[in-house]
């Protein structure tokens, strides 16, 4: 019989992450969730260009779910900071379901608009704002602090491994049957997530302020203020999230937006999932080499090769032929999955736990404000100039962010794999005042 008194961590013996049965359920909820999400956007994408052929449309659509998604993200990670993770991970599931169906509903039915996508989407964008920062600050929870490079990597393999099956059986339904029956798809994987979500269960403590069912004596403003002082206080951190402003929307604005148009042009719609297939291929392929290789310097390194993923909307802008296409997105995944394992091991081992969830939506707000931005100018700058001058103007500015990010000594110099004094680690019970303790 197991020591109620010891967490699930204490227990585990195995090493590795696996031995971890909440990393487990995670792992698994998360996969289940990433099949269906991955042919969302290229369903959603073609529901609106069957619906009015408008990129300025398709832009509206889906810069309606990233405003959204902007706007509540720091109340999301205040929420997640002080609720248990895997409760609100599961509503979360449950609404994302619900709003997708609805989605779908209203594509299969040929009652949709782009006035209800678009209010959709907001919905959409909230909830996803809200499950974001609970479901990477629980990583920590989940394992060791010396296993965390290995639990993200492991667990943004299998996020890819479950994006290469969603979006080319996506591509496939899409193509065969229509976009409504991708969206259905991704509203049934996110109820099943929500099942396996149940099954997480890591310590959480009831904030001080909260015991005893007495009322919070700290505001939300209070709470957004502690996460800006962890987020600001570290150059490392605003640099690259600042980087990520400017990416994000470079790179989401030609993909999301011109990509399915050059396909629509070119190539067709079936090829163009097989694309977006390819460049999960690369983040999988990305996820094992994280797995082996382990720089000290891995932030750097990580930065740099964000680079590499302008060569995609280069090749969409000068040689939309199918091979080149392929090659060049595999590439660009396998290079930015090894930002990606950075990133998370970095912000999991130098954050207090206790503030996680609200730095990741300080992250997610400043790496995402941008995306509405380019989701919403590039169908009419497309529309002025021509697709190919948009699309390479978009690469310049991923290029140029990410050499400007590279420059700053501490983004080159921060170091990873041996937790400092202030990692975040599981609470045991020496700690003080352990932020999650067992319910």
């Amino acid at each position: 019989m197991a020591d109620p008194g010891r967490t699930p961590l204490e227990r585990a013996r195995t090493p590795g992450p696996f031995a971890s049965a909440p990393f487990r359920w995670l792992l698994t909820a998360r996969t289940i969730a990433t099949l269906g999400n991955a042919a969302a956007p290229i369903a959603l994408a073609f529901a609106v260009l069957d619906l009015t052929g408008s990129a300025v449309d398709l832009g509206l659509v889906v810069a309606s779910r990233s405003i959204a998604n902007v706007a509540v993200l720091l109340f999301g990670g205040v929420i997640a900071d002080r609720l248990p993770k895997h409760l609100l991970l599961v509503g979360t599931s449950l609404a994302a379901a619900a709003t997708q169906a609805a989605v779908a509903a209203l594509v299969l039915s040929g009652s949709a608009t782009i006035p209800l996508l678009m209010l959709l989407s907001i919905l959409n964008g909230a909830v996803a704002a809200v499950s974001f920062p609970a479901s990477a600050a629980v990583v920590p929870q989940t394992v060791p602090v010396s296993q965390l490079r290995p639990a993200n990597a492991l667990l943004r393999l299998s996020l890819n491994g479950g994006a290469i099956l969603g979006a080319s059986l996506g591509a496939v339904l899409i193509a065969a049957v229509g976009p409504g029956w991708g969206l259905a798809l991704n509203a049934a994987s996110f109820a099943l997530a929500g099942i396996f979500f149940a099954f997480v269960r890591t310590p959480f403590a009831v904030p001080a302020d909260l015991a005893d069912g007495a009322a919070p004596s700290r505001s939300v403003l209070r709470e957004l203020r502690e996460g800006w002082r962890e987020f600001s206080s570290r150059t490392w951190v605003w640099v690259v999230v600042a980087q990520f402003a400017l990416v994000n929307a470079a790179f989401v604005g030609a993909i999301a937006v011109l990509g399915p148009l050059v396909a629509d042009d070119s190539f067709g719609r079936a090829s163009w999932g097989l694309i977006i297939a390819a460049e999960t291929v690369g983040l999988a392929l990305g996820g094992l080499l994280a797995l082996r290789w382990r720089p000290r310097h891995a932030l750097g390194i990580g930065v740099g090769l964000v680079i590499v993923t302008a060569l995609p909307i280069v090749g969409l802008a000068l040689v939309p032929l199918v091979p080149l296409l392929v090659v060049a997105f595999l590439i660009g995944g396998l290079a930015i999955e090894q930002f990606g394992v950075a990133w998370d091991q970095s912000l999991q081992q130098n954050i207090p736990q206790d503030k996680l969830a609200r730095v990741y939506s300080y992250d997610a707000v400043g790496s995402f404000i941008a995306i509405p931005v380019g989701e919403i100018l590039v169908g009419p700058l497309a529309h002025s100039f021509g697709t190919t001058p948009v699309l390479l103007g978009c690469a310049a500015v991923i290029v140029l962010a990410s050499l400007a990010a590279l420059s700053t000594r501490s983004v080159r110099r921060l170091t990873v794999g041996v937790p400092g004094p202030d990692a975040a680690h599981p609470p045991t019970p020496t700690d003080p005042t352990p932020p999650y303790p067992a319910p």
